[in-house]
């Protein structure tokens, strides 16, 4: 059974270790996160800190999901860009360790993300992600519209060139 849960910083904080698993699964995995293999699990414990310091300050909202009690996916929701775009989200690092993969919580933790701008009366939601990954066909599934790729954008975890497409989405 699975449930999806907004985090606080304490929350976050009690979760870390989970949640440093489940990032440095995804990228040994080759998931295209803007960090290099190999990362170890104490190294995305401390990359989790900038993003529970983040939550603390009230700039990124963090969603977890569990089977069967346990957080197994995760994915953020930022909105600290500049003051003329305060009516629109970033959403970052949607992540769901290998082992649980198939079970729908990638797209569970959409929803809930995207309720929860709707609720905040965000207006538009903005991603990027790999180009051709499982990520933008999720997201194409849900109606984000593609505003076009750019070649070299990114690296892979292995280092290399990977294309990324940008989406964007509109909430009524």
């Amino acid at each position: 059974m699975s449930e999806i849960r907004l985090l606080d910083a304490q929350a976050a904080e009690r979760e870390r270790t989970a949640l440093a698993e489940t990032l440095a699964d995804c990228v040994a995995g080759g998931a295209s996160l803007g960090i290099r293999w190999p990362l170890s699990v104490e190294e995305a414990h401390s990359w989790w800190g900038s993003v529970i310091e983040s939550v603390a300050a009230g700039s990124t909202l963090l969603f977890g999901a569990y089977v069967d009690g346990r957080l197994r996916g995760t994915v953020q929701l930022a909105f600290d860009g500049p003051c003329n775009q305060r009516h629109r989200g970033d959403v970052r690092k949607l992540l769901v360790h290998r082992d649980a993969r198939g079970q729908g919580l990638g797209n569970h933790l959409m929803t809930a993300l995207e309720n929860e701008a709707t609720q905040r009366k965000l207006a538009l939601l903005t991603l990027d992600t790999a180009t051709g990954s499982d990520a933008e066909r999720l997201y194409e599934r849900r109606g984000y519209t593609k505003a076009g790729e750019i070649p070299n954008y990114a690296l892979t975890p292995d280092g290399r060139p990977c294309t990324t497409s940008m989406f964007w989405k509109a909430l009524s």
